[in-house]
């Protein structure tokens, strides 16, 4: 009897303990839940984002405030102090008084160059590059030629044909004496194995991943998971630099049976504007590694080339506003006559639609380029959804049907283009860190043109109300991934 009750006040004490454990988490749990909803309305940018963020924090605090630590706690003042060291504003004042400055390109689009804050810097010779074979070329035929210094920065490297021809490229300039900087983003390159680290490393190139310095559970940050660098930048001499949608891996040169032709596009630019492309490099490796970079001074900018003007612009989450998307929107409101754009994925926020439609309601033609085949589901699936009422608003939406198409081209009448990394979601416009060249010159416009209609010719026009056409669970589907668009 004497055991049965000690056995009974066990049980009883094991209970009592663990609902003091539970109590205990509960309360953490609540007080994390607290601390992340007074900080969202501290920082909201967004009403929607916001009130569904505290909605969720309050009814379902688990794992929402987990969640929120990933996704939505922003905050890079340490890059912004980085940014500062770099000192933009003085490199501004410097390409002016070298006469580097275009300030004709500038004044006609003062917001572009505020939000890169750098003018449009005159006298570069530009490349249009159009897919892989031509890409990778022009960039390892840069990197034979390199003398000084090679700056390699991509989203996704792969340890494969294409990418193990890099690393032998890189290593032999290394060899030759060449100060060799490689940068990646550990999630984007999550595949690549610490073997083909190892290899640059041994080699003598200096090799660091963009989170390297902030891991993600350091007790001195947030959780940055969600927020990567989808920037791809080569830069040479700082004479030289290859900006464009195109990643490190075999796919990218159309050898993925899966996906058949991989559509791209890539520019080389020579000239005053790759100095631009290595001081965004050198920001961006001053905060992975915080070590700054000492051949960047404002004498080694490069001699004019060409007479092509160019803005680089860098965007991502330690601006102080949404500056890559109030770019774009600023380049949409002002079309006249055509607005020509080319995105794998388009999920874009009320503030762009809202652009475009204005624009087809001004009669401008409006065009719009994605892929017909899906690599990213659920934003493939949104983008159905989208499709759908831009059609009904006036405006041409087209499917490209020769392979998997990832450029991210924009053309405004005759006036502006770009080619960069940025995608027509949220994603790009206000997560990821960001690059896009834009050119004003005539050749270069007539260059991007004539590759386009090239495109808008091997792809297929979508017809009207295309979604009804189709089952009701993927109409249910496109919808429902719609819902999920602002946090793509």
């Amino acid at each position: 009897m004497e055991g049965a009750v000690e056995h009974d006040v066990r049980i009883v004490d094991l209970i009592l303990t663990n609902l003091h454990i539970i109590a205990l988490a509960t309360l953490v749990l609540y007080t994390l839940s607290a601390v992340c909803a007074v900080r969202e309305v501290l920082h909201s940018r967004t009403s929607q984002g916001s009130i569904a963020w505290l909605l969720s924090l309050i009814f379902l605090p688990f794992p929402t405030a987990f969640l929120y630590l990933v996704f939505g706690w922003k905050r890079f003042d340490d890059y912004v102090d980085v940014r500062t060291h770099a000192g933009r504003e003085t490199r501004t004042k410097r390409a002016e008084e070298l006469g580097l400055s275009d300030r004709q390109a500038t004044a006609a689009w003062p917001v572009l160059s505020r939000v890169a804050q750098l003018p449009f810097l005159a006298g570069n010779s530009v490349d249009v590059l159009i897919d892989g074979e031509a890409t990778f070329a022009s960039i390892l035929d840069g990197i034979d030629r390199a003398e000084e210094f090679i700056l390699f920065q991509f989203f996704i490297v792969h340890d494969d044909n294409i990418g193990r021809k890099v690393a032998n490229a890189l290593i032999e300039r290394a060899k030759a004496g060449v100060e060799v900087l490689f940068l990646y983003d550990e999630i984007g390159s999550k595949s690549l194995p610490k073997s083909y680290l190892a290899r640059l490393s041994d080699a003598g190139i200096k090799v660091s991943g963009f989170n390297k310095r902030h891991k993600i559970l350091r007790m001195t940050g947030p959780m940055r998971l969600n927020y990567r660098n989808h920037r791809k930048i080569v830069v040479v001499d700082g004479k030289c630099a290859w900006v464009g949608g195109h990643n490190v891996g075999d796919e990218y040169l159309g050898h993925d049976p899966s996906f058949g032709h991989w559509r791209d596009t890539h520019v080389r630019v020579e000239g005053p504007s790759a100095f631009s492309c290595a001081l965004v490099f050198a920001e961006d490796w001053h905060w992975a590694t915080g070590k700054p970079l000492g051949m960047l001074s404002p004498g080694n900018v490069p001699e004019k080339t060409g007479n092509e003007p160019v803005l680089v612009m860098p965007t991502g989450p330690a601006d102080a506003l949404e500056d890559c998307a109030i770019a774009f929107t600023e380049a949409i409101s002002r079309a006249r006559k055509r607005l020509w754009i080319v995105s794998p994925y388009f999920v874009p926020g009320m503030d762009v639609l809202t652009s475009l439609y204005a624009a087809a309601m001004r009669g401008v033609d409006v065009r719009i380029l994605l892929p017909k085949k899906a690599d990213h589901w659920l934003v493939w699936l949104a983008s159905y959804a989208h499709a759908d009422d831009l059609v009904d608003h006036g405006i041409r939406i087209y499917r490209y049907n020769k392979g998997f198409l990832h450029q991210k081209v924009m053309l405004v009448d005759d006036e502006i283009a770009s080619v960069g990394t940025v995608n027509f979601d949220n994603r790009s416009f206000r997560i990821n860190f960001e690059i896009t060249l834009w050119f004003t010159g005539d050749t270069t416009i007539s260059a991007i043109e004539k590759m386009l209609e090239a495109d808008f010719k091997g792809s297929i026009e979508e017809p009207r109300n295309v979604l009804s056409t189709r089952s009701y669970a993927f109409r249910f589907a496109a919808q429902a991934a719609r819902l999920f668009s602002p946090i793509l």
